[in-house]
């Protein structure tokens, strides 16, 4: 029996081994990509006086601190003011927003909000009633706190000239990254996970994820696809999937850049990270083998997809293969050495935001011409152990959401920076 348990952890040690070398190479290959690769422009070149009419919907809740902000920047953008509409959504919101929402839409005709204090909660049903009553053609979704420039609009509404297109995604660039040491570590996250990996996943034609905000979609799609399912969190990684399954095409543009506020305390990140890491399993058990089976993708595309599925489960691999080390070690079958060399290989490997290893990290510092923040890069190894630890939560919260058919209820981050209303 004992040798079964043994042969069995070793066993599981050399699949965690693996499977932290597929990812390894796939980053790799992400990083040529970016680096030597042809890169493939969206649609930024394309000069269109026939822009669709567009909708912008801002889901709020509790969220004077930011309300002013965003809509001020709305209100600065260079689309044509007849062709968009602002629909702020105050979802159940206790504090000012409803009054500044309304304060701005006493001034300004487009701006439509919605307040919502009866029915379900959360960011995907307060979308949901805002498509029903949105007249864009294209919906473009921004959250509370980002700040997006004037030309954005453009750039996002621009791609949907293509008629295969069902979702376009822009680039998040954090605005407070000088708070403090984990703002700064969440910067290179972003970095990494958008200057290169989504970028060399649309260079490669595989699957840009729709991360929720700062992107927009076609309505009418997303409309015939049954809007948002309330029952999942991570209702834009499961958008992104619904679509790609039924023959659209999602776009990564890179140069649609939106500034957002990161979180600047351990104690909200880790909650960020745990509702994310919950929702994107949800997706996870839902869409694995429709992936698999999908006559829409390529090979390359479901090899991705599958990929891209299950990195929110890569964490509980590692654990169990930490814990297997350990195991091992004390069964005489490991020298502490190899032990700790292998905790040393995952810890060095990546970073458990956007997933990014620090190669492909460097590398964005390099493109985006902030060479000074590779200083950091180091550091990472402890944002690593923090996300991993909740993010294998957020998993465990997934599992037994699919067992017991729990409600997941939705909780927004909270927010730092000071209202100026």
């Amino acid at each position: 029996m004992a040798l079964v348990i043994i042969s069995l952890l070793k066993a599981f040690l050399l699949f965690t081994v693996a499977i932290m070398a597929v990812y390894s190479i796939r980053h790799f290959l992400f990083t040529l990509n970016r680096l030597f690769g042809e890169q493939r422009l969206y649609y930024q070149d394309i000069i269109d006086s026939d822009l669709p009419t567009v909708s912008v919907l801002i889901p709020m809740h509790n969220e004077e601190k930011v309300a002013a902000h965003i809509l001020e920047r709305l209100l600065k953008s260079d689309y044509d003011q007849d062709k968009f509409e602002i629909i702020p959504v105050n979802d159940f919101s206790q504090d000012g927003t409803r009054n500044i929402l309304d304060y701005y839409a006493s001034r300004h005709a487009f701006i439509k909000p919605i307040h919502r204090y009866s029915g379900e909660r959360g960011k995907p049903a307060a979308l949901n009633d805002a498509i029903v009553q949105a007249s864009g053609e294209v919906i473009i979704v921004f959250d509370a706190d980002y700040l997006p420039p004037s030309s954005i609009l453009k750039d996002i509404a621009v791609c949907f000239k293509d008629p295969e297109v069902g979702a376009v995604m822009g680039r998040v660039v954090p605005v407070n990254t000088k708070t403090n040491l984990m703002t700064r570590l969440l910067d290179l996250e972003r970095s990494g996970g958008y200057q290169v990996d989504q970028q060399a996943r649309y260079n490669l034609g595989l699957l840009p994820q729709y991360g929720g905000t700062v992107g927009g979609f076609k309505r009418s799609v997303v409309v015939g696809l049954g809007c948002f399912y309330t029952d999942i969190l991570a209702e834009d990684t499961e958008l992104t999937y619904r679509l790609s399954l039924n023959g659209w095409k999602i776009l990564y543009a890179n140069r649609a850049e939106c500034y957002e506020e990161v979180p600047e305390t351990w104690e909200v990140r880790a909650r960020q990270i745990r509702r994310w890491s919950r929702g994107h399993n949800s997706v996870m058990f839902r869409y694995f083998l429709a992936v698999l089976k999908s006559p829409y993708l390529s090979w390359r595309e479901r090899f991705d997809g599958i990929l891209l599925l299950i990195v929110y489960s890569v964490p509980v691999v590692l654990l169990l293969g930490l814990a297997s080390s350990v195991l091992l070690f004390f069964l005489g079958q490991m020298q502490i050495f190899s032990g700790l060399g292998f905790l040393l290989f995952i810890g060095a490997y990546s970073t458990f935001g956007n997933f990014a290893p620090f190669y492909q990290v460097g590398t964005a510092c390099l493109l985006d011409g902030t060479s000074q923040r590779i200083l950091l890069l180091p550091l990472l190894v402890f944002n690593f152990f923090f996300n991993m630890w909740y993010i294998a939560k957020g998993f465990a919260d997934a599992v037994i959401d699919a067992i017991t058919l729990r409600k997941s209820n939705w909780h927004k981050t909270e927010r730092f920076r000071q209202s100026t209303v």
